[in-house]
């Protein structure tokens, strides 16, 4: 699903340019759920993005489904993005002036899908999620393990092939952490690839692979295997 080879993505202002990464190689498969481990300013982030199509990198090879996106304009990357790349953010991402269930709709309305066809969807994956009694509160009306499950829920109401998580525990008690991350287990086992940055040993223990950054590149790569 995901080939990187040779990429380095670099950051410059007027007086200093930045390599946030350095010759990164990487190679995710279909249905594998692996987790990106370093220091804070290691790149962790910075090759989510780019694995997201969020950004391009400065130099290098990026591949996703067969497809070189690389050197793609922004345009080309949105197209690609809807429908196969869901996201899950820290700070969950919620558009405060919607309800629980406009949220999780918001994606259905980019894709233009029909009006009577969202509302089964979103209601199926709002039970799903065990969040559907909330459908109609906002989200500060929510807790945060609560609002997580509705980031989920947007995150996989188009049924991407991927999902890229950053540190979706981070804002987390351990309780709501451990059941965001069964979540995530659990659509990682129905199929879905499943990418995560995260600096917690205990939620890297949930993914198949572990690799490790520092100073933008690839330190260490560790398999669990009792996955």
């Amino acid at each position: 699903m995901i080939q990187i080879k040779q990429v380095t993505k670099s950051f410059r202002t007027e007086e200093v340019e930045t390599l946030a990464l350095n010759n990164i190689d990487l190679h995710v498969k279909n249905g594998e759920f692996v987790a990106i481990m370093g220091p804070s300013g290691c790149g962790k982030s910075t090759l989510l993005n780019i694995i997201g199509l969020l950004d391009s990198p400065s130099k290098g090879f990026y591949q996703f489904n067969e497809q070189e996106v690389g050197k793609t304009k922004e345009s080309e990357r949105t197209k690609i993005r809807k429908g196969n790349i869901g996201f899950v953010f820290q700070s969950f991402n919620l558009i405060d002036e919607l309800t629980v269930f406009e949220n999780v709709e918001l994606p259905l309305i980019y894709l233009k899908v029909p009006k009577k066809e969202r509302k089964p969807k979103v209601t199926a994956v709002l039970e799903r999620m065990k969040i559907a009694h909330r459908e109609s509160h906002f989200p500060n009306q929510l807790s945060g393990g609560q609002q997580q499950r509705v980031a989920i829920a947007r995150a996989v109401i188009t049924n991407p092939k991927l999902i890229l998580a950053d540190e979706p525990t981070g804002n987390l008690d351990s309780k709501n952490g451990i059941e965001v991350m069964s979540l995530l287990t659990e659509l990682n086992q129905e199929g879905t690839t499943i990418v995560m940055v995260t600096h917690s040993d205990r939620d890297a223990n949930y993914a198949h692979r572990v690799i490790n950054l520092f100073d933008g590149q690839i330190v260490t790569e560790i398999s669990n295997q009792f996955v």
